[in-house]
């Protein structure tokens, strides 16, 4: 079964994370066996960001490091388990809220709404986010 960043290298519509994760120096970490619960923006997240911003982080490597590691927990955790939590703790050390939305199917993850969740890695798990979640 192909690791999380594989499997973010080889889906379309991840290649600004792919990037960052280069750029601050996490690839090893996350193709190490977890396992972690990875809340990954998609391109289109970055895209909302303000002009400049992923930029800025790229050349800011321990800064983008923070907010890449605020997408990630120690741990596997499906939707189910991540919606009966409420939270849970970011490898960056701040705290990531959990909502389930009314249909059921969609929950947010902080201001963020998972587009596609439980994708199964070898170690661990992704879900997708439309928005980059910042710490604060």
């Amino acid at each position: 079964m192909p690791t999380i960043v594989d499997i973010a290298v080889n889906t379309e519509g991840f290649s600004t994370l792919v990037a960052a994760v280069q750029a601050a120096g996490l690839v090893e970490a996350l193709q190490s066996p977890g396992p972690f619960t990875v809340f990954a923006p998609n391109d289109a997240a970055f895209a909302k960001l303000p002009p400049g911003t992923v930029q800025t982080l790229v050349q800011n490597p321990p800064q983008l490091g923070r907010i890449l590691k605020f997408h990630v927990v120690a741990g596997k955790y499906t939707k189910d388990e991540l919606i009966k939590l409420g939270t849970v703790g970011s490898l960056e050390g701040a705290t990531i809220p959990i909502h389930n939305l009314s249909d059921d199917e969609a929950f947010e993850v902080k201001n963020a709404t998972v587009l596609a969740a439980d994708i199964e890695a070898d170690n661990g798990i992704i879900h997708v986010l439309d928005t980059v979640m910042l710490m604060g």
